[in-house]
């Protein structure tokens, strides 16, 4: 669809800021785009917006090359068989939650993102990701982690031995062979800030924006969305709407998230 130049710069601003898309970068943001849009100088507006966005600058996470050879994990076969798994902690207090729980299907790039009350234990950490993971995609055949004590205990090696999946773990010395996982560690880590900068204590609700948000980008890797690779299409990307309800909870809840997203970009 062609877009004339009077509404290029809002929907922009909706493609990149929207909390179903995340503040992405210049390519990802150009991505979301050029699925059903087009004008002719839409990747140099977008590099324009994007660059100037004072959000991302305060948000951003930097970005290192990896150190030394490492030695490359098995190319997964199908989606949800090859699992990355790590935790974001010492968050703030957020509705009892203070950690989160990042598990990534290494093969669609897709992610689940469990807030939970405290770093858990072993036996916490596999029932987690047994009743909110393998029950929706069936048990993997491998997961790789870092040496954190959660995955060296016995606890875990024997959980995952009886479920017939195999663990592989970081070497102390290169944890940046688990960099796809780290990776959406620092994403996550800037969707929060970038919506709860103000509020930092309301984190825990934009865990399921954010979630949405890595899932609806197209991946460099794939040229797909991982809602493509697992779904077969991309689900539409949601936006507010002003008008009210007849339901005073629904309004609230969206007069809520307004007021958190206006308020990261105020």
């Amino acid at each position: 669809m062609y877009v004339p130049t009077a509404v290029r710069d809002q929907l922009i601003y909706w493609a990149h800021t929207s909390p179903s898309s995340g503040h992405p970068g210049i390519g990802r943001t150009v991505r979301c785009l050029t699925g059903k849009y087009w004008w002719p100088t839409l990747g140099k507006d977008v590099r324009v917006y994007v660059s100037s966005c004072s959000v991302c600058a305060q948000c951003k996470a930097p970005r290192h090359l990896p150190r030394g050879k490492l030695n490359p994990l098995p190319v997964p076969q199908r989606p949800w068989s090859h699992l990355s798994v790590d935790f974001l902690t010492d968050l703030p207090p957020s509705q009892g939650n203070t950690t989160i729980l990042v598990v990534m299907d290494r093969f669609s790039k897709s992610c689940r993102l469990l807030a939970l009350p405290g770093l858990p234990t072993a036996l916490q950490t596999a029932e987690a990701l047994f009743n909110h993971v393998f029950r929706h995609h069936g048990v993997p055949e491998d997961i790789v982690s870092d040496r954190g004590p959660q995955f060296t205990s016995r606890v875990w090696k024997a959980f995952m031995e009886h479920l017939g999946v195999s663990i592989s773990l970081t070497s102390g010395f290169h944890p940046e062979s688990n960099g796809q996982v780290e990776r959406v560690n620092q994403d996550v880590g800037r969707f929060l800030r970038s919506y709860c900068q103000d509020r930092p204590g309301e984190w825990a609700a934009f865990v399921p924006w954010a979630e949405m948000a890595q899932n609806s980008r197209r991946h460099s890797s794939t040229n797909l969305s991982p809602f493509q690779v697992v779904l077969g299409y991309q689900p539409v990307l949601a936006q507010w709407h002003g008008s009210q309800t007849e339901a005073p909870a629904v309004d609230n809840w969206f007069k809520r998230a307004e007021e958190t997203w206006e308020a990261a970009h105020g």
